[in-house]
């Protein structure tokens, strides 16, 4: 599908899953060479940026956790010119779909001014998809804050799981974004000669961002395994605390076991056996033994 949109002298192109007839006219209306055109039409496993003479092209992904979509990957193929830019995607991309309407409602009002080369429009765009990442790491960050409450509320059995997937989520953001670092110091320093030195104020802050979201990932992932490893203390305490349970009892009633087994042996003779109190001495012997137990273990301060 192709959408067209305009502002000013800027035509900005919009394809979502494209087919050849759409990428061939694109192809021939803004001079983009065969070999871009091809990589066009299907999705591209690597991000990646190419300074052309008349263009720019950069291929990116961003992390979709929270959305049904096909993958939690999605990708955004920018090919740059001075006068027009090229998006295409693969997925519906909200931001993307979002930042379409304010484009066209400046477009029609006029309202604003939004540069003098599309690498503004390029701008503007990363910013949004920027500002979806730190949506979805707040997602993130809160299911964290209720992971915490709920370890402290004696549920950490049930968090075991529910950190996982946190760290889970954590790392697919940090895989899908750790590649921007390199593309964005990349256009910062070698497209000056295409956007202008009045630009690079604009790619400082695109990196700029790209650090802050980041950072943000990096102390979300800090506080998960804090939480994880607070998480575990606990786990493996209730367990030591139940295995002591279990280990003393196992030894208070030794000494009852031991004694039921002495009179409980078949022979001739057995002390006790056919005293007409015969059932409670033994009865009171096993208490004695057990109490006596209880004391030694309430001293060794094990109870």
């Amino acid at each position: 599908m192709l959408q067209r949109y305009t502002h000013n002298d800027l035509t900005w192109i919009d394809l979502e899953s494209p087919t050849h007839e759409e990428v061939r006219k694109i192809m021939e209306e803004f001079g983009i060479d065969s070999l871009v055109a091809e990589e066009l039409l299907l999705p591209t496993f690597k991000p990646r940026v190419e300074l052309r003479e008349q263009f720019i092209y950069i291929i990116l992904h961003f992390p979709a956790l929270r959305h049904t979509h096909k993958s939690i990957e999605q990708e955004i193929d920018f090919v740059i010119g001075r006068n027009f830019i090229i998006t295409t995607r693969y997925d519906t991309i909200d931001p993307i779909h979002k930042f379409s309407k304010v484009f066209e409602v400046n477009s029609v009002l006029d309202k604003s001014n939004i540069g003098d080369h599309a690498g503004f429009v390029f701008y503007y765009m990363l910013k949004k998809m920027y500002k979806s990442v730190e949506h979805e790491i707040g997602y993130i960050q809160g299911a964290l804050e209720d992971i915490e409450s709920k370890i402290f509320a004696g549920k950490e059995k049930d968090m075991v799981e529910a950190l996982s997937r946190s760290g889970r989520d954590l790392l697919n953001l940090r895989q899908a974004i750790e590649p921007h670092r390199d593309i964005l110091k990349t256009i910062q320093t070698d497209s000056l000669p295409f956007f202008g030195e009045n630009f690079e104020p604009y790619l400082r802050s695109l990196t700029n961002e790209y650090y802050r979201v980041h950072n943000h990932i990096m102390r979300n992932t800090e506080a998960m395994r804090e939480l994880r490893e607070t998480n575990n203390s606990l786990l493996s305490t209730k367990q030591n605390e139940v295995i002591k349970t279990l280990t003393l009892m196992a030894f208070v009633t030794f000494p009852l076991s031991l004694i039921a087994g002495i009179f409980g042996m078949n022979t001739d003779y057995l002390p006790i056996v056919g005293h007409p109190n015969d059932f409670w001495i033994i009865i009171g012997t096993m208490a004695t033994g057990m109490l006596f137990m209880f004391i030694f273990f309430k001293r060794k301060g094990w109870l």
